[in-house]
């Protein structure tokens, strides 16, 4: 790996990083000062109320906790769809959103290999997620004094560990379709598929019985089932993990192989 442009390319992405981060404070903030209000109107008539399929898809019945409406209300898809786009963009950006504005070619031709280089530029996506998943955990747990959500530090801690590494594992993926094709919109439009279409099997696994089998198969069931404010880490959050280490090696030799194409 190469240091020189590790440093480079977590400065180049040092102001998205920034708007990222103030709008997850904000969502974060905004949804946290509703708690107090929606508290005072869960009440087990309500609850009980709620169509089944809903009471399933989101937990309903344990949104009468700070936990619970944190899962229900953010970790559904919110935060999983913010963590993800912030990742595919830098990912896209980092191989074919280069390769295509020419700044990549003056990168590849330096004494640096084309293994490190990935390398480098994958880390710093990794890194960056990283400090967004920070920026969530604190964010969560200053509202919680607010707002008296009732987190305790590690739930919130597993629930920001979960959004980043699923925003790593499709940052990854879209670092990866860069380094097999020279096409930025490739990177971004076959990742964010994928997510769609994972989301699509991880509601219908939870409404569906005939599809339930095949929801684990989801990362979003892999990343937020049963939680993951107030629980354990889930397993699939491995899974995820060892998901992005073997694409990050496949963006390796995919990369090494093949020409850099001029803009």
């Amino acid at each position: 790996m190469s240091a020189a442009v590790l440093v480079r390319s977590l400065a180049d992405q040092r102001r998205s990083l920034t708007g990222w981060g103030i709008g997850l404070v904000v969502v974060v903030a905004v949804m946290s000062a509703l708690w107090p209000s929606v508290r005072d109107m869960m009440t087990p008539e309500l609850l009980a109320s709620y169509p089944e399929a809903m009471r399933e898809l989101f937990d309903v019945e344990a949104m009468d906790t700070g936990a619970g409406y944190l899962n229900g209300e953010l970790f559904s898809i919110i935060l999983p769809g913010l963590f993800i786009a912030f990742a595919v963009g830098r990912g896209a950006r980092t191989l074919a959103g280069e390769e295509r504005d020419g700044t990549l070619e003056m990168v590849v031709v330096t004494p640096v290999s084309r293994s490190a280089v990935v390398v480098a530029k994958t880390v710093a996506i990794v890194l960056g997620t990283v400090v967004l998943g920070i920026v969530l955990a604190v964010s969560i747990l200053v509202c919680s004094a607010l707002f008296d959500l009732g987190i305790a530090p590690g739930d919130a801690l597993v629930g920001s560990l979960a959004m980043t590494v699923l925003g790593v594992a499709f940052g990854v993926g879209a670092v990866t379709v860069g380094a097999v094709v020279p096409s930025r919109p490739a990177a971004v439009a076959i990742p964010a598929a994928v997510a769609v279409a994972a989301y699509v099997l991880h509601v219908l696994g939870a409404l569906v019985p005939t599809v339930e089998p095949w929801r684990r198969l989801s990362p979003f069931t892999m990343a937020i089932v049963n939680g993951p404010v107030g629980g354990s880490v889930p397993a699939g959050v491995g899974v995820l993990a060892i998901a992005a280490v073997v694409l990050g090696g496949v963006a390796v030799l995919s990369f090494t192989r093949r020409d850099i194409t001029s803009p």
